[in-house]
């Protein structure tokens, strides 16, 4: 959706139809009165909407801490004729984004159960039951969106690190390079020098190995936070391209975008992840890479 501006309500009048919106879909339909779409906790939360240059909404969602672990998702509204369109998804990954400038670890949402197969393609695993609300069953998510242990992070990125230069060649040739991870979005350097091609911008081939070594670098740091092994393989890759690479090439993985449980490995089930992985040319989005990886469990423990 082109000239939507993804941000909270401003103006009075922009905060009525923020409220409107959520009573027309969340409440209106179950003979609910006008305020019942409001609750005690709306000056200290989180809101957004996704909003055109005409003042039409689309859709809105809110954002408040549990605790300081802890955010959760409520109020989720998407007018009706933008159903289908992806306005969700924007409102749910600001919310997400949201949540990990609070330094919180996970969100929680209490899901319709319409809105369980939407919340799992995002990465949301069903916890326990909720309470019904209009007689309509709900359920517990979670999704994590910062690894714990902080005081790890530079010893699981040193070993990472380590396992690039000794098992991947290519991550040597490449100057590869951990840029940063705060537990939640991890950063990978590759310089143009030895990964330029005859225009002078980065080699695609480059470019597609430093997408899928991110992502595999994500991969392997969940693994770590877990306490789990296996043998990580790319099992499918796609990417586009859509600007050459000609300075400062990095590639950025956030936590949201790994989509899949790996816990399974644990009782020495294969487990799938699909990551998605950024390539940026100083800052600019050039090329965007989705990988479907898979962890294998060591040898012995498969069940």
């Amino acid at each position: 959706m082109r000239h939507w501006q993804l941000r909270s309500p401003v103006t009075e009048q922009e905060w009525q139809s923020y409220y409107h919106l959520r009573w027309q879909i969340l409440r209106a339909p179950w003979q609910q009165p006008v305020g019942s779409e409001q609750d005690q906790l709306e000056q200290a939360a989180y809101h957004l909407m996704l909003v055109n240059n005409a003042g039409v909404i689309a859709g809105v969602g809110r954002l408040h801490k549990i605790d300081s672990e802890t955010a959760q998702v409520r109020y989720m509204a998407v007018a009706d004729e933008y159903q289908g369109k992806g306005v969700g998804s924007r409102i749910l990954a600001g919310l997400e984004a949201q949540a990990v400038l609070w330094q919180c670890q996970r969100v929680q949402l209490n899901a319709r159960e319409t809105a369980l197969a939407f919340y799992k393609n995002y990465g949301y695993k069903l916890i326990a039951p909720a309470p019904e609300q209009f007689g309509i069953a709900h359920s517990v998510m979670h999704k994590l969106v910062c690894l714990t242990n902080s005081a790890q992070h530079q010893l699981w990125c040193h070993q990472l690190n380590d396992t690039w230069q000794r098992t991947i060649p290519l991550s040597q040739h490449m100057q590869l390079t951990i840029a940063s991870f705060n537990g939640n979005e991890l950063r990978c350097n590759a310089p143009l020098a030895p990964n330029i091609n005859l225009h002078h911008t980065m080699f695609a081939g480059s470019i597609y190995a430093l997408a899928t070594l991110t992502g595999w670098g994500m991969l392997y740091l969940q693994l770590q936070a877990l306490g789990l092994q296996g043998d990580q393989v790319l099992a499918e890759g796609t990417i586009k391209y859509f600007k050459p690479v000609a300075e400062l090439p990095q590639a950025r993985c956030v936590l949201q975008n790994c989509i899949g449980d790996l816990n399974p490995l644990s009782e020495g089930q294969k487990v799938l992840q699909k990551i998605k992985v950024a390539i940026y040319s100083a800052d600019k989005l050039a090329a965007e890479f989705t990988g479907r990886y898979a962890v294998l469990p060591v040898k012995g423990t498969v069940k």
